[in-house]
């Protein structure tokens, strides 16, 4: 990935949209909705604390998290789609 985020940011690639419902009905595209969780692709450094010292990110490439609805900026990067957003944006990790 030639995508670093810098400090505390996070970049994420958010699940595949459903496609079919529990049933088993196929969902057109506009139908779908944004899932709520995703995969760390990249993290920063840390957060630089008030005195000065970098408190290094709890998440790490290849974790699993669980999303906010509606956080972070969506980005496009060689024809895929990716959020940037802040660690305490993220609000679980899912699993381990």
């Amino acid at each position: 990935m030639s995508i670093r985020p810098l400090y505390d940011n996070v970049l994420v690639q958010r699940a595949d949209a459903e496609e079919r419902t529990a049933g088993g009905l196929f969902l057109p595209t506009t139908a779908q909705e944004k899932q709520v969780y995703g995969f760390v692709k990249a993290v920063g450094k840390g957060k630089i604390l008030k005195d000065g010292t970098v408190r290094p990110p709890l998440v790490k490439e290849g974790d699993k998290v669980l999303l906010a609805k509606w956080g972070g900026n969506e980005i496009k990067y060689e024809g895929q789609d990716y959020l940037i957003l802040k660690e305490s944006e993220l609000l679980a990790i899912i699993g381990d």
